[in-house]
């Protein structure tokens, strides 16, 4: 096995196992019990089965797997496996995003934080929820309606939106519930533990995908969300979105400076963003692709496969995409919600 051509994925669905199989790859994976799939242990080279998010376990199994077969890049494109992929990174030196920027990305408070230190400029107010009394304390700084929500989770779990001071009582009583406990909806697998109060954002939601080279972020594609009152999950997307021009270059340019604020300078990144009266605000980042179908929308409207781009790319397999690719045409995809009940 030529480690040059070998390529450790740190999680991954069966496409991303496929399609990096499919571009000559040799694929070592470390992927969690819950995960794995007979197609992932038949196209593989090798298979562990381990809770990738755990370093101590991980550690030992990439040190065997370096000195045999070795490999040249990681990638993970799943939240719950991309700050270990970091540490691979910075232990061999491969060239990926490494583990400090990938923590102040996924880690919602280290994210606000580091914003506000240095760019104050599109900073949104954010303080850690610690006690009850924190949340009547931000309220007072920072008015009502405002967000309350786990640092480190993905789809939207533990999302909650405080009216006002009469909601302080059942907005800790959620947290106090939630704390501690494992989620494993989508792609998470994480302890909820801490959470963070936020300003809240008005205005409408997207995403933005982006792929960076060296540093020079390429926007692929705004996504337009759909929403609903009532609660934060999205229930559908459409590419490209619908935006002015003044509107569509404004979210383009601030997430670029996210991006070189955050230090991201290589690979995916799917960031949320709210367009709001003073701007364009980040709401989250994530160092990853999208979820809920956003990559299968970019492959249909522009014909850039953003799973092939994150595993070729290292190995010099694809080439890089020019500033701004051109949409051949427009997708969308929405979810239908029913009420629970008999008939």
């Amino acid at each position: 096995m030529n480690p040059e051509r070998t390529l450790l994925l740190v999680g991954g669905t069966d496409e991303t196992v496929q399609k990096a199989h499919d571009l000559g790859l040799n694929v070592l994976l470390l992927q969690h019990p819950t995960k794995v799939s007979e197609l992932q242990n038949r196209l593989a080279a090798a298979v562990e089965v381990v809770d990738f998010t755990e370093w101590s376990l991980v550690e030992p199994l990439v040190r065997a797997w370096h000195e045999s077969p070795g490999f040249a890049a990681v990638v993970s494109l799943t939240e719950p496996g991309l700050e270990n992929a970091g540490r691979i990174n910075d232990l061999y030196g491969l060239g990926g995003t490494g583990y400090e920027v990938t923590a102040r990305i996924r880690d919602k408070a280290a994210m606000r934080r580091y914003v506000a230190e240095h760019d104050p400029e599109h900073a949104v107010g954010a303080r850690s929820l610690k006690t009850r009394e924190d949340l009547d304390a931000f309220g007072a700084s920072y008015g009502f309606p405002f967000i309350v929500k786990p640092v480190d989770a993905t789809a939207s779990i533990g999302v909650m939106r405080v009216e006002g001071p009469q909601d302080a009582d059942r907005v800790w009583d959620e947290v106090t519930r939630l704390s501690g406990t494992r989620t494993d909806r989508v792609s998470s697998l994480f302890v909820l533990k801490d959470f963070l109060m936020e300003e809240f954002l008005d205005g409408p939601e997207f995403s933005v995908e982006s792929f960076s080279f060296a540093g020079r972020h390429v926007i692929v594609t705004i996504t337009e969300k759909f929403t609903s009152d009532g609660h934060f999950a999205e229930l559908g997307h459409a590419v490209p979105a619908r935006l002015s021009e003044a509107d569509d270059a404004a979210i383009r340019e601030g997430i670029r400076g996210f991006l070189d604020v955050m230090g991201m300078r290589d690979g995916v990144c799917h960031t949320e963003v709210r367009l709001t009266a003073k701007g364009p605000r980040v709401i989250e980042g994530h160092n990853r692709i999208g979820g809920d179908s956003i990559p299968e929308l970019v492959l249909s409207a522009f014909g850039v496969d953003l799973i092939t781009l994150a595993v070729g790319h290292p190995f010099g397999l694809v080439e890089e995409l020019p500033d701004r690719p051109r949409a051949h045409g427009g997708a969308a995809v929405r979810a239908l919600v029913g009420t629970p009940g008999t008939t």
